[in-house]
C-alpha cells in the first residue's frame, strides 16, 4: 500500500457561494476553512493548496451566541510604542463587517505560507452581491 500524494496539475478547483445570514460565526468559520483547505475531498494532501474559492455574502448578518457581541474584543498592535488597540466586536460589525469573517476563518487556517496562500482564495462581501458571478459558483450549505 502507498500512499497517493495528488499533483498541483490533478486538482480540480471549484467556486462555491455562502450565506452567513443567521450563521454561527464559529461554525461558519471552520466549515470554510475545510473547504478552503480541500478537507471535503478524496484527494486532500495536506502538504499543498488542493482547496475551493469560497464567496460569502451577507457578512453583517452573521450571528454570535451569548454575550459575545459585547465581550468578544478583536486586538491588534502596529509595534510602535502606545500602539495597541482594543475593539469591540460591535464595533467590527458596524464598520467592517468583512474583518469579523475573515479573521475567524484566518485563525483556523495553518500559521504559514500555505495558510496564506490559502486564505487569498477567501472572498468575503457585506451585500448580497458579488463580482464573481462569471466563475459559477455553486451553493455550500454549512453543517450546523
Amino acid at each position: 500500500m502507498t500512499t497517493r500524494s495528488a499533483k498541483a496539475s490533478e486538482v480540480d478547483r471549484k467556486w462555491w457561494v455562502v450565506d452567513a445570514t443567521d450563521q454561527p460565526l464559529g461554525r461558519l468559520a471552520s466549515n470554510i476553512a475545510s473547504v478552503l483547505r480541500g478537507k471535503h475531498k478524496p484527494s486532500f494532501t495536506p502538504h499543498m493548496d488542493a482547496g475551493d474559492f469560497v464567496i460569502v455574502v451577507n457578512a453583517e448578518r452573521v450571528k454570535l451566541t451569548g454575550d459575545k457581541l459585547q465581550k468578544k474584543l478583536y486586538r491588534s498592535h502596529s509595534g510602535a510604542p502606545g500602539g495597541f488597540k482594543e475593539r469591540p466586536y460591535a464595533w467590527i460589525m458596524d464598520n467592517r463587517p468583512e474583518l469579523a469573517v475573515q479573521k475567524a476563518v484566518r485563525g483556523m487556517l495553518p500559521k504559514n505560507r500555505l495558510g496564506r496562500k490559502l486564505a487569498t482564495k477567501l472572498k468575503v462581501y457585506t451585500g448580497a452581491t458579488h463580482p464573481h458571478s462569471a466563475q459559477q459558483p455553486e451553493a455550500l450549505t454549512i453543517r450546523l
